[in-house]
């Protein structure tokens, strides 16, 4: 009997608490979002994928745009993460370039079905209204300014330029693997890449 409380007591505390509404929403919203698009998904499509009633939404989120917000607030958090984390494993900046586009290329099948999650997003937001939406500019931003600070501590004056040209490489072949299917695709322009990043003088 012991045995039994102790057990059951060791799986509850083994057991992750279930994140809460707003939490799920976001990530319910961030998933749907990346399988079908924004104009594509709805509230009621949001509220039922998080097991959250329609009507608790709008205690959180008053509109679509709302949670949409919140959606590319959550992926430049894990961009900004992600980066971060590649500060602190690789001591030079030619490391944590190639460490970057070795990450991307982890997630070759995944893009090949759906697209960048970045990438995909920015765009369709970029052509909602005027074309000017503000929501299509940090997805697309924190990594231009992140490699632009790589590059020009290898001394390169002209950093922003490539930093343009690896982010526009690796859009490009996002869009060519989810296009034509081919995860390996992607896998190849990353070590282009790579090999480009290495020959790099400095």
């Amino acid at each position: 009997m012991t045995d039994s409380i102790q057990t059951a007591e060791i799986g509850e505390a083994d057991a992750a608490p279930r994140p809460g509404k707003r939490d799920r929403l976001v990530a319910a919203a961030s998933d749907l979002v990346y399988r079908q698009g924004v104009a594509r998904t709805t509230l009621a499509e949001i509220a039922h994928a998080a097991d959250v009633p329609l009507g608790n939404v709008y205690y959180y989120f008053k509109t679509k745009d709302d949670i949409v917000g919140a959606v590319v607030h959550a992926h430049g958090q894990r961009l900004e993460s992600t980066l971060s984390e590649l500060e602190h494993r690789h001591r030079s900046p030619k490391a944590r370039l190639k460490a970057l586009v070795g990450v991307l290329a982890e997630r070759a099948d995944e893009t090949a079905q759906y697209g960048c999650p970045y990438g995909t997003l920015s765009s369709e937001l970029a052509k909602r209204g005027d074309g000017s939406d503000p929501l299509a500019t940090p997805l697309m931003q924190i990594p231009l300014d992140w490699a632009e600070r790589q590059f020009r501590a290898l001394g390169r004056r002209d950093a922003h330029d490539l930093a343009v040209e690896l982010v526009a490489s690796y859009q490009g072949s996002a869009v060519l693997a989810s296009t034509l299917g081919q995860p390996e695709l992607m896998i190849r322009q990353a070590r282009r890449r790579q090999r480009w990043i290495e020959a790099l003088p400095t």
